[in-house]
């Protein structure tokens, strides 16, 4: 069995469940980020999915959730988005502590930190203890990029180009779909192969790994970039979430304090595959892969 399903089995084998039941995968911490509700872009029903598959301790919520920017330029906002926060605040009311860190794009949210709202908490930034004693700074990352904190205007504009890259990835994906290929990414693609793009992310990724190093902390965890990453940075455990725009992707921490990405893909397959697998005396049993 692959290490990577090993871990999904023991979130999954969290709770007993009975013949056919389909029990959310537990973990002790999920993050995620850059959803960006309040766009086309936005996989607002995978993500919906992946909450109604999920359960954990501790939600946090790292930053640009709402698009605030697009919304003053075009009104979007349709039910799976309106069924994403009520599920949001679902959790919260059932004992999910749900941590709201916003980003740029949900600046607006700002002026209420250190404020709680139906159960979520707003903070600015957090420090999270993993289950293992890693202590982890918790925080959206925009102020560590150099454009946003120099020149928003040139943000402003490069968001823009953003969407007009996903646009133009909707409607080519559309085809490739027709043709029974898979999904393909141009901005991933741009990003891994222009040197500039490539510079950008790296420079980021060391400032918050210094910023981490500097407080005396283990980590750091971020999203802003909307590239999923694991990696260590000068003795600094660096992790990015990743989005729920392409990636579909959430760091989670399991109850040993193992800290893995998962996609939405992964979760839904290993539910549908576990719920599918030999039930033996009520209790669900996996067989190895």
């Amino acid at each position: 069995m692959k290490p990577r399903d090993q871990f999904l089995d023991a979130a999954f084998l969290g709770s007993k469940v009975g013949p056919g039941k389909k029990e959310p995968t537990r973990f002790r911490t999920i993050w995620i980020s850059d959803v960006h509700l309040g766009t086309t872009g936005c996989q607002a029903a995978r993500l919906l999915e992946f909450l109604r598959a999920t359960e954990s301790e501790t939600l946090y919520l790292v930053g640009d959730i709402v698009d605030g920017w697009q919304l003053k330029r075009r009104w979007y906002w349709d039910q799976v988005h309106n069924n994403i926060v009520q599920t949001v605040l679902k959790k919260a009311k059932k004992g999910t502590e749900v941590i709201f860190v916003p980003g740029n794009h949900d600046e607006a949210v700002r002026q209420f930190i250190d404020l709680d709202f139906g159960g979520i908490r707003v903070r600015d930034e957090m420090v999270h203890t993993t289950a293992a004693g890693k202590r982890m700074l918790v925080l959206h990352g925009d102020r560590f990029d150099g454009v946003i904190a120099c020149a928003k205007w040139l943000a402003y504009v490069g968001d823009n180009l953003y969407t007009m890259i996903l646009t133009f990835n909707q409607w080519y994906n559309a085809w490739r779909a027709r043709a029974g290929l898979p999904y393909w990414s141009l901005s991933q693609y741009l990003k891994s192969k222009v040197k500039n793009a490539v510079n950008y992310i790296s420079s980021f990724e060391e400032a918050l790994a210094e910023e981490a190093k500097r407080r005396g902390l283990d980590g750091v965890i971020c999203g802003h970039i909307h590239k999923p990453e694991i990696r260590e940075i000068d003795g600094v455990t660096y992790c990015n979430d990743g989005d729920w725009v392409e990636s579909l992707s959430a760091l989670v921490e399991d109850q040993a304090g193992q800290l893995r990405l998962v996609t939405w893909q992964e979760i839904v397959k290993h539910r549908k595959h576990a719920v599918e697998a030999e039930v033996d005396d009520g209790e669900l049993c996996v067989s190895p892969s």
